[in-house]
């Protein structure tokens, strides 16, 4: 079978709203490398978007799986419980940030997740509005895309929206809004739009994702507990993609002094198996009632079984450590390359969550088509790489954090060739 007869068949069988970056398709991966049907090699900058942490079919979580896979595969957990999953929910309490008693529930998606914590702030706190932030993404379902603040393409012809969400901007210097800018318009949608005394929850991830990996200030992150705090409402990390080691620390929030009351995570939760987590105090996740959380296939076996794993290798083999290594060598690289390359303007992130943003010195207008253009130089020449950002002027980088020196090295040199081609 070859590529281009994969591709006619996908375009003749599937529909284009499930949008497909690449156009050779997987026969196999290893730790931080695919392999396509037609034999050739490439290193995944892209980690399943943000998944693969712990890399591509790591032995231990095999292993894991199949053990898990001899004993059964679904009960449902709602149905006929399971000690693996109570274990987990018992590791998660205890990981997540915040000095106060929590609980767990699992799901199967992110956006699963984020629906679940809206519905568990609105019943705890028998509040209706949602308060998000510009530039975020928090998924495709209805009140996901609600949430998430770009039109084109994840809101573009889907409304009626759900109601009761409000997006204020989010701090960011490149799009040239302060952090004390952001503060006082947040203020503003308080005081003229909606009432913070209706107010169940205000959402944001630590490190905006799909929004260009843009790091929340220390400073705005304590405004908002405090803000929060003052007017009784729950304060949601979205963690779906920050979360299990991507940021130097096993959850972003821990690069902050103030604790969420709620935290979502999924991606690289269960290393590549289809799983999601809420974690919050115990109080307001004990507020609905039986059977109003769930889902058929939430807490799947299999991927509680493979999540077990992926803390003890987080933590056995140091990963944090040595992702938030390769973070500040990539760093130091793009920053070193800004006088070959003077569309760089700006490089970014925390730990081994790190981008890249392309503007115009004079202008400061966003580079796309420079983007895009390194971006398929990059993936000609074996290295796959994401963009990001509401003007498509960003390079995310997602390496699995098990990447071998050496190929981490063999990718800069790629990167490096198609920044200057």
């Amino acid at each position: 079978m070859k590529n281009a007869e994969l591709l006619k068949r996908k375009n003749a069988a599937t529909p284009r709203g499930v949008g497909v970056m690449c156009e050779f398709y997987a026969d196999r991966a290893k730790n931080s490398e695919i392999w396509d049907i037609e034999g050739k090699r490439y290193i995944d900058f892209a980690c399943g978007i943000a998944v693969c942490n712990t890399g591509h079919r790591h032995p231990r979580l095999t292993s894991a799986i199949q053990a898990q896979l001899e004993r059964f595969v679904h009960t449902a957990y709602q149905v006929v419980p399971y000690e693996s999953y109570v274990e987990l929910a018992e590791k998660i309490n205890n990981l997540v940030p915040g000095d106060f008693p929590k609980k767990t529930a699992f799901f199967t998606t992110g956006v699963e997740a984020v629906e679940n914590a809206i519905k568990i702030a609105r019943y705890a706190t028998k509040r209706p509005h949602v308060i998000s932030f510009n530039n975020s993404f928090h998924g495709r379902t209805l009140l996901g895309i609600t949430l998430t603040a770009k039109v084109n393409p994840y809101k573009k012809g889907f409304g009626p929206l759900a109601p009761n969400v409000y997006h204020v901007p989010f701090p960011n210097e490149q799009q040239g809004i302060s952090i004390d800018a952001a503060k006082q318009q947040l203020q503003t949608v308080l005081n003229t739009s909606v009432d913070p005394q209706q107010v169940a929850a205000i959402i944001i991830e630590p490190v905006q994702g799909e929004g260009g990996f843009n790091v929340c200030p220390p400073e705005f992150m304590k405004f908002l507990r405090e803000l929060c705090d003052q007017h009784g409402i729950l304060l949601i990390a979205d963690e779906v993609q920050t979360g299990f080691g991507r940021t130097g620390k096993l959850f972003a929030m821990e690069h902050y002094d103030v604790a969420a009351d709620i935290t979502t995570m999924a991606k690289s939760l269960a290393g590549g198996m289809p799983l999601s987590g809420i974690c919050g105090r115990s109080e307001i996740m004990d507020a609905p009632l039986p059977g109003g959380l769930g889902g058929t296939y939430a807490g799947h076996p299999l991927a509680i079984a493979s999540a077990l794993t992926v803390i003890d290798i987080m933590e056995e083999e140091d990963l944090l450590t040595k992702g938030a290594a390769l973070g500040d060598k990539l760093q130091s690289t793009l920053n070193e390359l800004r006088t070959e390359v003077p569309f760089i303007s700006d490089v970014r992130g925390l730990g081994a969550m790190v981008a890249v943003e392309f503007r115009c010195p004079e202008s400061h207008a966003p580079q796309a088509d420079f983007v895009k253009k390194v971006q398929q130089t990059a993936l000609s020449n074996g290295l796959i790489l994401l963009t990001c950002g509401p003007d498509a002027n960003v390079i995310r980088f997602l390496y699995p954090l098990t990447i071998s020196d050496e190929l981490f090295d063999e990718a800069l040199a790629i990167l490096h060739q198609a920044l200057l081609s």
